[in-house]
């Protein structure tokens, strides 16, 4: 029952949806549907003026801080990619991981095994594991995107949201994150925004499509695709 409105403008609905442990999810829609705003509302970014958002039982987002949020266990990649570009790819994940990020533990801060083993491990699940030393701003746009990712995996989130992870990329790149999408769905639970459909199709498990704020209609990929009303949207 989430609805936010921007000057009079309705960008949420009464929107109502769930999703499951190890899902991947797909949200689909034209422009202004209200994709982003819903992802804001998950993060903390935007307060709803109605409606409640709740991760797991009993943690109501919607009474908690972005950082509070983060912590929680819920990690975001926005569309463009941000990562620390004077830096090598393993200090930005080096930078990432879940650690007390005050300034005396910071300055006084030495990975442990563990901690290096996680970067190794994330390293070779994106692909970057021969460009470790290089400056992330000298990797191309899809290795960026991958360096975001594994920014995000390193600090074990439950549920990540993508803002189109494949805006950009090559088809080989495309079909890498695809595979990467169905290897990470058994641990976490994805909510994928996108608007290239093959990519959709290839890692979806259920797509929801949303019109002015409202979900539009929900099922496979071929079942929304199908139906009249969306396709007239």
């Amino acid at each position: 029952g989430v609805s936010v409105s921007f000057d009079g403008f309705k960008a949420l609905n009464n929107l109502s949806l769930a999703i499951e442990p190890g899902e991947v999810r797909a949200i689909i829609g034209p422009n202004g549907a209200g994709k982003t705003t819903m992802m804001d509302v998950i993060t903390g970014k935007t307060r709803p003026d109605n409606g409640q958002a709740f991760f797991g039982e009993t943690l109501d987002l919607t009474q908690m801080s972005e950082v509070e949020i983060a912590q929680s266990g819920i990690g975001r990649k926005f569309q463009k990619p941000t990562v620390f570009e004077a830096l090598s790819v393993f200090e930005n994940l080096e930078l990432a991981l879940k650690t007390n990020k005050s300034v005396w533990a910071s300055l006084r801060a030495k990975l442990t095994g563990a901690q290096k083993e996680r970067i190794d491990e994330v390293l070779a699940t994106i692909r970057l594991d021969s460009s470790r030393q290089r400056p992330a701003g000298l990797l191309s746009h899809g290795q960026k995107q991958f360096l975001e990712i594994g920014m995000l995996l390193v600090q074990d989130p439950q549920l990540l949201l993508l803002d189109e992870p494949v805006a950009g990329m090559t088809d080989a790149e495309t079909e890498f994150t695809a595979e990467l999408f169905k290897s990470l769905a058994r641990k976490h639970s994805l909510m994928v925004v996108e608007h290239d459909m093959g990519f959709v199709g290839s890692i979806a498990d259920h797509v929801t499509v949303l019109h002015q704020g409202s979900v539009l209609a929900e099922g496979s990929l071929e079942h929304v695709q199908a139906n009249e009303r969306v396709i007239e949207v």
